[in-house]
């Protein structure tokens, strides 16, 4: 008897020992161009993990009072900065914690700078990503203001997928980059589009690591 219950604690201990490695995973801090920790309230560029082709910064329609959210086509312009918020007030970022992205800027504007999705009246794509959210506040009247960072490869991916926030089957998409006339490269949330692959650049820092 003794010997059968060694066994069970044993391969108990195993198991226990074997699956925390992908639990630290699912909690690892996210990491800038120069492998520093992402940090909460902290000035950041988010930029195309592909250069050329890929595209550059992340910007808006319109950089004065931001509204909809762009990639720039030409990876020599320079994106609008970020903040992120995290729902659970750490102070490091992580990778799939939801949190709120705010673009940094100085002026007034009537339109909140927070990140949200909005329903799209494009066929091909669901919904676009645009500012107007509200920062902090988790819950369903919030449920369209948060985003998460996963890794995808040596980069990242923003992602749509606030379950954490209110546990009502939501809606769970990449964020990924949609062309339309007029207003360019739009992040959008679709099926038909392939994740944005992007990195983090903290304001003031070069691009060298990139």
């Amino acid at each position: 008897m003794k010997s059968t219950l060694l066994v069970c604690f044993s391969f108990l201990l195993f198991a226990f020992v074997f699956s925390k490695p992908s639990i630290a995973a699912d909690n690892e801090p996210v990491l800038d161009i120069h492998g520093e920790e992402l940090k909460a309230g902290t000035e950041y560029i988010i930029s195309s993990m592909i250069w050329g082709a890929g595209g550059g910064d992340v910007s808006a329609t319109n950089k004065t009072c931001p509204d909809d959210v762009i990639q720039y086509s030409l990876d020599l312009l320079q994106g609008l900065p970020v903040t992120f918020s995290p729902a659970n007030s750490e102070d490091v970022i992580r990778v799939s914690t939801d949190l709120n992205i705010k673009f940094s800027i100085k002026e007034t504007c009537d339109q909140s700078p927070v990140w949200k999705i909005q329903k799209s009246t494009n066929s091909e794509v669901q919904w676009f990503v645009t500012t107007g959210g509200v920062e902090g506040n988790p819950g369903m009247n919030t449920i369209t203001n948060w985003f998460k960072i996963e890794k995808a490869g040596i980069g990242y991916k923003l992602v749509f997928c606030p379950e954490d926030i209110c546990h009502c089957g939501v809606l769970c998409r990449d964020i990924g980059i949609y062309f339309e006339n007029g207003k360019g490269r739009i992040l959008s949330l679709s099926d038909a589009l392939s994740p944005f692959l992007v990195v983090f650049r903290k304001v003031g820092s070069s691009r060298s690591s990139m």
